[in-house]
């Protein structure tokens, strides 16, 4: 699973949300296409709080099901304005570029969209 190479150490809070929110449609996006469901919001945060617990970290349930929220959003959003074979790419780019030695240019676009979101809604 691709959330074994996302701990790694934020230098802000708004950093570690946004790759939360990037991580968590990643892994929607991924599920959505290999099997044409979309995790719930509660599976969401408990996958958050994998990822945050392998970099030593944690965040309060109320913050994660956020985050959780906003992520289901981008990743229906991309799924609705992409073919299928689009999104599939847009899946793998994106669970690939949860490795740091990974570079895309199309992930950083999408980490500005989850840095937009974050900034856009409040958090609870």
């Amino acid at each position: 699973m691709a959330w074994e190479n996302t701990p790694q150490t934020f230098t802000s809070e708004r950093g570690l949300r946004a790759a939360l929110i990037f991580a968590l449609a990643a892994e929607r996006l991924s599920l959505y296409y290999e099997h044409g469901q979309w995790l719930t919001e509660a599976q969401g945060a408990t996958l958050a709080a994998d990822w945050l617990a392998r970099s030593k970290q944690t965040m309060a349930l109320a913050e994660r099901r956020h985050l959780a929220g906003l992520s289901d959003r981008l990743a229906r959003d991309i799924a609705a304005s992409l073919s299928r074979e689009a999104g599939l790419y847009t899946a793998h780019e994106m669970l690939e570029s949860l490795d740091p030695n990974y570079h895309s240019d199309m992930a950083q676009t999408l980490m500005a969209e989850c840095e937009r979101l974050l900034d856009s809604e409040p958090a609870p």
